[in-house]
C-alpha cells in the first residue's frame, strides 16, 4: 500500500513536501470523520486530476469496501427481489463532488455571469463548514481555482492547494499548500498525480481496512 515513505522513496524531490502532504491527509480524515465532503477544482490537465481523485473517493480504490451487515439486512428487507444484488455491488464511499463536471451550469455561470466564478458559485452552493476545498492548479494562479479556495475560506471551509514551487497567488487561500519543486509543467502534474494517489490510498487505509 502506499504511503508517504513510499511516495518518497519514487520521488526523492518530494521530501520538502512531506508535511504538507500529511497535513492534506489529516483534513480530509477529520473532514469525512465528521460527515464532511470534497470539492475539487482545476483546469485543463487539473481538471482532470479533479475528477480522478472523486473517482478514487467513491468507490473502492485499493481495497474492497463492502457495505456494512446493517447496511445489507436493510437493502434485503426493504427490496426482497434486489436487495442481495444491492448490496453484493454497492462500496463503501467518501463523498467527494469535482466542480469540473457541472457542464451546464459551468456554461451558463459564465455565460450569464463571470467565467472566472464558475468553482466558486459551486463552493457556495455545496459547501458547508467542516468540508474540504481542494483546488489544483500548476502556475497557483488560476483565477477560477483561487477564486473557489477564497468562497470556500471564507464561510468556514478548509482549503487545499496542489500547485507548483511558487504556489502563485493561491497560497494565502490555502491552509495547506502542497508545493512541488518543479516549474515544468509536466513535471508538476506527474507529481500531482502521484500525491493525489498517495493521499487517496491513505484515506482509504483510514476508513476501509479490516
Amino acid at each position: 500500500m502506499e504511503t508517504l515513505e513510499t511516495l518518497i522513496a519514487r520521488y526523492p524531490d518530494l521530501a520538502p513536501c512531506r508535511p504538507q502532504i500529511a497535513s492534506a491527509f489529516e483534513l480530509l480524515v477529520a473532514s469525512f470523520q465528521g460527515g464532511g465532503k470534497l470539492l475539487v477544482c482545476g483546469n485543463g490537465g487539473s481538471a482532470a486530476d479533479s475528477e480522478h481523485i472523486v473517482g478514487e473517493l467513491m468507490k473502492g480504490f485499493m481495497l474492497r469496501r463492502p457495505v456494512s451487515a446493517d447496511v445489507r439486512a436493510r437493502l434485503v428487507a426493504a427490496n426482497p427481489a434486489d436487495g442481495a444484488y444491492l448490496a453484493d455491488h454497492l462500496q463503501g464511499a467518501l463523498p467527494a463532488i469535482s466542480l469540473v463536471s457541472q457542464t451546464s451550469l459551468i456554461s451558463a455561470f459564465a455565460n450569464d455571469v463571470a467565467a472566472d466564478m464558475a468553482y466558486a458559485q459551486q463552493v457556495f452552493g455545496y459547501g458547508r463548514p467542516g468540508d474540504v476545498v481542494w483546488g489544483i492548479s500548476t502556475s497557483g494562479n488560476a483565477r477560477n481555482v483561487i477564486h473557489a479556495l477564497q468562497v470556500g475560506r471564507t464561510l468556514g471551509l478548509r482549503t487545499v492547494g496542489l500547485t507548483g514551487r511558487s504556489g502563485g497567488a493561491m497560497l494565502p487561500c490555502c491552509d495547506v499548500a502542497i508545493r512541488v519543486p518543479s516549474d515544468c509543467t509536466p513535471d508538476i502534474q506527474e507529481r500531482h498525480l502521484a500525491i493525489y494517489h498517495a493521499v487517496c490510498t491513505m484515506v482509504e487505509q483510514e476508513f476501509f481496512t479490516q
